[in-house]
């Protein structure tokens, strides 16, 4: 989703722990709780914002389990 959105550079982190804030089972890798989840981090022009917004709602909606969580952060400077 995010080649189709020209987002080229992101981080992935594969196994994450956590709790969704709505709904769902926590995420900690443990006995009880055997599953992770996945994170990404991705920095993309003010002009993309909307586009990868409304693809990601739209994936989740389709797949209302996956629990999928975006949030949008200014970014003030970067190198």
């Amino acid at each position: 989703m995010l080649e189709r959105s020209n987002c080229r550079g992101f981080t992935a982190w594969e196994q994450v722990t956590g709790r969704g804030s709505v709904d769902g089972e926590p995420h900690y890798g443990s006995h009880a709780w055997p599953s992770l989840a996945s994170a990404i981090l991705t920095v993309v022009e003010d002009h993309r914002v909307e586009a990868v917004l409304s693809r990601l709602r739209a994936f989740n909606e389709e797949r209302p389990k996956l629990g999928l969580r975006a949030f949008v952060w200014n970014v003030e400077e970067s190198i």
